[in-house]
């Protein structure tokens, strides 16, 4: 079994900029900022930072391009992709991001009269849709759950 997921919590460091491709399907490219901290050997703090890249595309890319601007906070899932390609000077260039999948914004509320969204998630193209599990709304007062049938 193999798994390809990337998790992040971060602040975007630019605005997403989308474009279409020729097939029409929109694709929104943005990055985002990661912080570590931790305490050296003498006590001192330190931080470090790490930049990403991700991708978006459908309908997920319009909601961030709507959405997102430099500076939210936003939690972003999805898979790790590496991209080669040669550029015009003739030098092979590579480039790891982060095709989204899920989108949250974090940092809650609009900004200059912007409008919140909710979370949000699109399908990617060619991969199964997951609905989210929704418990019924009360509880089913008939059912009662004995100690014999709880699995651990």
């Amino acid at each position: 079994m193999d798994l390809n997921r990337a998790t992040l919590i971060g602040n975007l460091t630019r605005d997403p900029e989308v474009r279409s491709t020729p097939s029409g399907q929109n694709v929104a490219n943005f990055s985002i900022a990661t912080n570590r901290y931790w305490n050296d050997s003498s006590g001192n703090r330190q931080s470090a930072v790490e930049y990403h890249n991700i991708v978006a595309w459908g309908k997920l890319a319009e909601i961030c391009s709507q959405y997102l601007k430099r500076g939210r906070k936003v939690y972003i899932e999805g898979r790790l992709q590496t991209r080669d390609w040669e550029g015009q000077d003739g030098i092979k260039r590579t480039r790891t991001e982060i095709v989204a999948e899920n989108m949250i914004m974090l940092d809650g509320g609009a900004r200059g009269g912007e409008r919140p969204a909710p979370q949000t998630s699109a399908p990617v193209a060619n991969e199964p849709t997951v609905e989210p599990f929704n418990e019924p709304a009360q509880p089913n007062k008939e059912e009662e759950i004995k100690v014999e049938d709880i699995p651990f």
